[in-house]
């Protein structure tokens, strides 16, 4: 009788397979309140990772680190009306504290524009005060009808950067930094992840915003997910909170704004770029163990072996675990290891030991082969680098392959329906093609130039659509 696969095949039921590989890798469990998650140490050492990352790239822009407060007085919301309508259906609103109904309702933030513009127009008077470029890591809370683990929760983490400039040039220009010189550069270079980056159309953008950039990846099954937004909020919130400040000529002029956020969707993201019917394979630059040393007996000899190939891998700047808990079958353990994605498994028996060489297993490329113990140290660092660049090129050659030129909306629905992108011009589809894509459970993820890049405006001469099913 076949052995029963630890995973739910991917081609049997790729929503399956994601959730059993959320559960078996320890990365999440469910909350007690209905779409709340608990993230397991092993999904939040991803996100650590992820911050870390982050939070270096945000800092080289200038921008600092702030915190501001979980509940936001309800009368906030109703001050910019865009915003407050699309974030209604979503809000979680406080009643009573202290066993009294409080005078004026709390909302637990959805996003801080509101609490945050309150501030901005305490703190910048003049010319000198900006730019001022925010950012905070935290929590926020909305009310998800159709919650799904990391992807669609109620509660989930974020950073969220909010900025205030004196021109609509310098805001403009701020924006499109974060989303190409700090979310790109991370899940290229980092993640490796292919996204596309490009415009939302005006139905899609972000709730009070005069634009937003996207960056939009394929996921294992062909649909598409929103990875992070960057939005130029022109002066729609400094209007809201009359947030002005004295110009170098002495006119009060109000300021020109951004907010851009990443959350940990991109965990999400990572499980169903990268992840395959054995686990997960987390690409080695994000990995919090890039290498782990499995003792496969518990020989003295092995096990000491086992000590000190680790540390000599840590000191070499590898970010390693020894596993020499030989209690536990090393079956067992390797399994464990090989779901969870630790892109290098090093395994040494008494056998090998004789022969001075260690059972090599990438687990990016799959395969294992003897290597030498002399050669581990200079070793891993190249092969971590293959693995990482193998990682995007499959990545970006899903996406080419399922991605299809088309020239009608039917065949735009139709490749979208088939679980690949279609690249329709935005001439052709226009917001009634739009409209008529919602039918079909089909949106459009972004616009981009007919070169790939950016457009500067939602009607430029040659925009295309992207258009695709997505999470």
């Amino acid at each position: 009788m076949a052995k029963a696969p630890v995973l739910t095949p991917q081609a049997d039921d790729f929503p399956r397979w994601y959730q059993d590989l959320i559960t078996k890798a320890e990365l999440a469990d469910n909350g007690p309140v209905r779409g709340t998650m608990v993230i397991r140490p092993y999904g939040y050492g991803l996100w650590e990772r992820m911050q870390a990352e982050m939070d270096a790239r945000i800092k080289e822009t200038g921008t600092q680190n702030a915190y501001f407060p979980l509940l936001i007085p309800q009368s906030y919301l109703t001050r910019e009306a865009d915003h407050v309508e699309g974030f209604a259906p979503e809000l979680a609103v406080v009643t009573h504290g202290g066993g009294k109904e409080l005078e004026e309702p709390a909302v637990v933030r959805p996003t801080s524009e509101m609490i945050i513009n309150d501030y901005f127009s305490k703190w910048v008077q003049s010319y000198r005060d900006l730019p001022l470029l925010i950012n905070q890591w935290a929590n926020v809370v909305r009310w998800e009808l159709r919650p799904r683990l990391f992807l669609r929760t109620t509660e989930f983490l974020w950073q969220e950067g909010h900025t205030a400039h004196a021109t609509y040039e310098e805001a403009r220009d701020f924006a499109a930094h974060i989303h190409r010189q700090v979310y790109e550069d991370f899940m290229v270079n980092v993640l490796a992840m292919d996204v596309v980056p490009g415009r939302k159309t005006v139905k899609e953008r972000f709730a009070g915003a005069i634009n937003t950039l996207t960056l939009e990846g394929m996921m294992g099954d062909g649909k598409a997910l929103q990875m992070a937004t960057s939005h130029e909020l022109g002066q729609n919130f400094a209007k809201a909170f009359n947030t002005q400040y004295l110009s170098k000529d002495g006119r009060q002029e109000l300021v020109w704004q951004t907010s851009w956020g990443s959350t940990t969707r991109m965990i999400g993201a990572l499980v169903m770029m990268h992840g395959d019917d054995n686990g997960l394979r987390v690409p080695p630059r994000l990995a919090q163990t890039q290498a782990v040393v499995l003792a496969i007996k518990g020989d003295e000899a092995v096990l000491a072996k086992v000590r000190e190939i680790g540390d000599r891998l840590k000191a070499a700047g590898i970010r390693v675990q020894v596993d020499d808990r030989t209690d536990t079958p090393f079956g067992r353990r390797a399994v464990d290891w090989e779901l969870k994605g630790v892109p290098v498994r090093i395994e040494i028996g008494p056998r090998d030991l004789e022969n001075g060489t260690a059972m090599l297993a990438r687990r990016i490329p799959g395969g294992k082969e003897p290597v030498s113990l002399d050669t581990l140290v200079s070793l891993l660092p190249k092969v971590l680098e293959e693995d990482q660049a193998l990682l995007l090129k499959q990545s970006r050659e899903r996406r080419e392959s399922r991605t299809t030129e088309v020239a009608t909306i039917d065949e735009a629905v139709e490749v979208a329906g088939a679980g690949g992108w279609a690249r329709i011009p935005w001439a052709v589809l226009g917001e009634e093609g739009e409209a008529k894509l919602a039918d079909h459970a089909a949106t459009v993820r972004c616009l981009v130039a007919e070169d790939g890049s950016v457009p500067d405006a939602d009607d430029a001469p040659g925009n295309v659509a992207v258009v695709s099913r997505a999470y």
